[in-house]
């Protein structure tokens, strides 16, 4: 069986479930790139495969609320020049689902958000802070969004690991904190969205699932508002720090596991 029913989770495992939750509605307002804290969680508690299509339904609710919180704040250019590149991600993705083991999928995604982490500190120490994101439009910049955005989509697809890697791209193109929010409020609520019929189709949402989803998406308002409530008492440095310190311990995580 992939997917998961409510009752047949004990109610430690429920609490638990339930504060990971909780903590998807905050990193989709405050700290994009925590929820990879929230699939560690997922994958500890249900079947690697089943932990996927739990999730996807209740990243998909904070995505709701936190483009109805940040909306004004997208730039569309930017996604714009991703989706491309993140829908071929999502396709390599759902073919590698198919044959790959829960150990490689781990150890091929902690590795990649780690050198992207790398990758992105190195840059921010050199970048200007006050770049503007309609800037990277040059030959360098189009390269860099396809690169991101088909690891991005690849990621997601497997693992709902996509957050980290757009954060990683989102800082490197020079995002202050609200474009950074609302910029990734919007693709993700799109790409998760587009997302469903594959995971179907893999057999990881169902009817089963879909009512789990339902208990647990109560617990990612109060993390929303919680997180809406913290993004304005955090200032830039800091949101950068606790973005990238998100991705690192997500992919040690994953590597770990």
């Amino acid at each position: 069986m992939n997917t998961m029913t409510l009752w047949g989770i004990s109610p430690w495992g429920f609490a638990v479930l339930a504060a990971a939750a909780l903590l998807v509605g905050f990193s989709k307002t405050a700290v994009s790139g925590a929820n990879t804290v929230s699939l560690a969680i997922f994958a500890a508690v249900l079947p690697a495969r089943a932990s996927t299509g739990i999730l996807l339904p209740v990243l998909i609710v904070g995505d709701v609320l936190a483009v109805l919180t940040y909306r004004r704040h997208a730039h569309w250019p930017t996604l714009w020049r991703l989706f491309p590149a993140v829908a071929a991600g999502v396709v390599l993705g759902t073919l590698f689902l198919v044959w790959a083991d829960d150990g490689i999928v781990r150890t091929s995604i902690g590795a990649i958000l780690l050198l992207m982490a790398a990758v992105t500190m190195g840059r921010r120490r050199r970048a200007d802070r006050d770049e503007d994101p309609d800037l990277v439009t040059t030959r360098a910049g189009r390269i860099k969004a396809r690169s991101y955005g088909i690891v991005g989509g690849f990621t997601t697809m497997v693992a709902n690991a996509g957050g980290p890697v757009m954060s990683m791209y989102l800082l490197s193109a020079g995002f202050r904190k609200l474009g950074f929010l609302g910029t990734s409020a919007f693709f993700f609520l799109i790409v998760n969205v587009s997302k469903v019929p594959f995971s179907a189709g893999l057999g990881l949402i169902d009817g089963r699932s879909l009512l789990l989803d339902a208990a647990l998406a109560v617990f990612v308002v109060p993390g929303a508002f919680i997180g809406t409530w913290a993004v304005s008492r955090i200032n830039q440095r800091l949101f950068e720090r606790l973005v990238i310190a998100a991705t690192v311990a997500g992919a040690v995580q994953l590597l770990l596991r």
